[in-house]
């Protein structure tokens, strides 16, 4: 076999991906835990101006309603502390349960919190409260990213807080329920320039649609998907699971490819586009090239999402 999954990582090494992304969350998770909070509420205030945050589906947030009713009964300085245990990932009860969830459903924890904490209704960052130079200039970091370099920092800044998942042992992961497929009737179909290869065009038309179980038909028994900054998730079973927990109601816009012949049958095509997510609003899509290495039966062995450095990424396709 002449591709590996780490060999199958280097194809279309030219692929410039937006490398201030996780040196952004590095220098975030360096800072003071109050740092980390305030910079969190500074920044969905700031965000607020020009990325609206969708509402999650009362459905989708039923798994984190008691823990959501449980701190907005607690007392101001109560709720700050939970939201200081969440920040240090100390082991509670709240971060043990907060562990467990998948990151959607934290997303949409801290989007209440958030919303209340405008409201009044949970302690807010105190009044006058300063940021130090430090999270001033991982602020002014953020502010620097495209709007979905931004999404990426924020969310990965929240799905990491909470008592660290990996020492929950077997306790079970938490997450929304799986929304049905669409219809037949109600899908639509991707068109991309360069490329007509049937498995990527069903990769993308299948996710659009929400139908997980004839997406992961597609890849091999030994596939990889790999998600952007983080290794590879090898295994259908796997791969199968995050579709699940965090692909639900995306809408990916691919617009054009370029196809290669690859080592013994094997093919690698590489396709520009956009994903919107169903957080935010529909005008705020995240700039995103998928790296696919096919078999000879047209089987994806390996597939990349690689979050682009710039807009005009989406035009480079060199090899």
């Amino acid at each position: 076999m002449p591709f590996t999954i780490d060999s199958a990582r280097g194809i279309f090494p030219n692929t410039l991906t937006a490398d201030a992304v996780p040196a952004t969350i590095a220098r975030f998770n360096q800072l003071s835990v109050e740092d980390q909070l305030a910079l969190i509420w500074f920044a969905y205030l700031e965000m607020g101006k020009t990325i609206t945050v969708a509402a999650p589906g009362a459905a989708n947030m039923q798994f984190a309603e008691i823990t959501l009713e449980e701190i907005s009964k607690m007392s101001p300085q109560a709720q700050s502390q939970t939201m200081c245990d969440l920040a240090n990932r100390s082991d509670t009860p709240i971060c043990r349960t907060y562990g467990s969830w998948t990151p959607n459903l934290k997303l949409g924890f801290w989007y209440q919190l958030g919303q209340w904490m405008d409201q009044g209704l949970v302690a807010p960052i105190p009044e006058g409260y300063q940021l130090s130079a430090n999270a001033t200039a991982v602020l002014q970091a953020i502010k620097n990213l495209d709007s979905g370099q931004q999404i990426t920092v924020l969310r990965n800044a929240v799905v990491d807080m909470g008592f660290d998942a990996k020492k929950l042992g077997s306790s079970k992961r938490v997450s929304e329920p799986v929304e049905p497929p669409t219809s037949i009737a109600q899908r639509t179909q991707v068109t991309i320039e360069g490329i007509s290869n049937p498995t990527v065009l069903s990769y993308m038309n299948y996710l659009n649609a929400n139908d997980f179980e004839a997406l992961i038909e597609l890849f091999t028994p030994d596939g990889a998907l790999q998600p952007p900054f983080q290794r590879p998730i090898v295994g259908k079973e796997a791969i199968l699971r995050f579709f699940r927990e965090e692909c639900q109601n995306l809408k990916l816009i691919p617009e054009r490819g370029v196809s290669e012949p690859a080592e013994d049958e094997y093919s690698q095509i590489k396709v520009t586009g956009k994903v919107q997510t169903p957080w935010f609003s529909a005008n705020v899509g995240m700039n995103i090239a998928w790296r696919f290495l096919l078999n000879s039966e047209n089987q994806i062995f390996f597939v990349a999402i690689d979050l682009l450095a710039s807009p005009k990424e989406l035009l480079n396709l060199a090899r």
